[in-house]
């Protein structure tokens, strides 16, 4: 039982991490209808700037804001000068928005050098506690608590604020909130850059957590980000999240007991969801 609770927790801590990179997928595909190849470019300048920041002022949430602060920027440049352009046209923009994530990945080798990076995680959050015979490791914790709260806040905001009936309103017609005085244009530039900064925040919580960063992470985890938006439902909020724990729990408990097949579950477990259901197992966040 102790080793299922470990492997339980260490599951939902991938799952986590790999959450709050399909979420800006999500919200960036569901309302926006983009898709965007660049979000694993965005996940590693979260990852590099967040530690940078954290290195130079000695506090871990100076890192967080800082990783944000750059998902954001980065996310105001990926929308007007690289999205908007190819609004409407899917072939375009997987080209250019692949181009770009490569672009962002050798920039990471220009800015911070082209060797991995080791990260230690905060002493704070360092260590563990013991619960009878399992070990809980603090840090992991940690990342279920915040990507919980992250999934309930969005889930408030795109279903009882003001800004979340615009941005829904918007999708369905675009031209009738235009009619009512509301720039559309600018709520879903908001979109893009929010899923650009869940995406950083991914990449600066993934860094202790993995020990280490390097320039091609974006590249891999930003495959695990599409398996999750395809399992859960190209759009679905819910949905990404529930697929995110299912591969995060597949990922654990296959590398312990089948860990021949640790890396193939995950492309089994999609090529699975496309046979017997090619739409996701969640609705669409435009449905609501």
């Amino acid at each position: 039982m102790d080793l299922f609770f470990n492997l339980l927790i260490n599951g939902l801590a991938t799952g986590m991490l790999i959450f709050l990179l399909a979420a800006g997928l999500t919200l960036i595909f569901g309302l926006m209808d983009v898709l965007n190849f660049a979000h694993g470019g965005l996940f590693v300048w979260g990852a590099y700037a967040g530690i940078f920041a954290y290195s130079w002022s000695g506090s871990f949430i100076v890192g967080i804001l800082g990783a944000i602060v750059t998902g954001l920027v980065f996310g105001w440049i990926t929308e007007k000068l690289i999205i908007t352009p190819v609004y409407g046209n899917h072939v375009q923009q997987i080209l250019i928005t692949l181009g770009f994530m490569l672009v962002l990945s050798e920039f990471i080798k220009v800015a911070f050098g082209p060797n991995s990076i080791p990260v230690e995680v905060p002493s704070y959050l360092a260590g563990s506690w013991e619960l009878g015979d399992v070990i809980v490791i603090k840090y992991r914790i940690f990342i279920i608590l915040i990507g919980f709260a992250v999934f309930g806040i969005f889930q408030y905001i795109l279903k009882r604020t003001k800004i979340g009936l615009t941005v829904r309103a918007g999708v369905m017609n675009k031209e009738m909130v235009q009619v009512l005085g509301i720039n559309i244009k600018r709520v879903f530039l908001f979109v893009f850059m929010t899923g650009s900064a869940l995406a950083a925040l991914g990449g600066v919580l993934m860094a202790p957590y993995s020990g280490v960063i390097y320039s091609e992470m974006g590249m891999e985890y930003a495959i695990l980000g599409f398996i999750v938006v395809v399992i859960g439902g190209m759009g679905s909020f819910s949905g990404s999240l529930m697929a995110a724990i299912l591969v995060g729990l597949a990922g654990s408990f296959m590398a312990y007991y089948v860990p021949y097949l640790s890396l193939a579950v995950n492309m089994i477990l999609m090529a699975i969801v496309l046979i017997f259901r090619p739409q996701g197992l969640f609705t669409n966040v435009k449905e609501g």
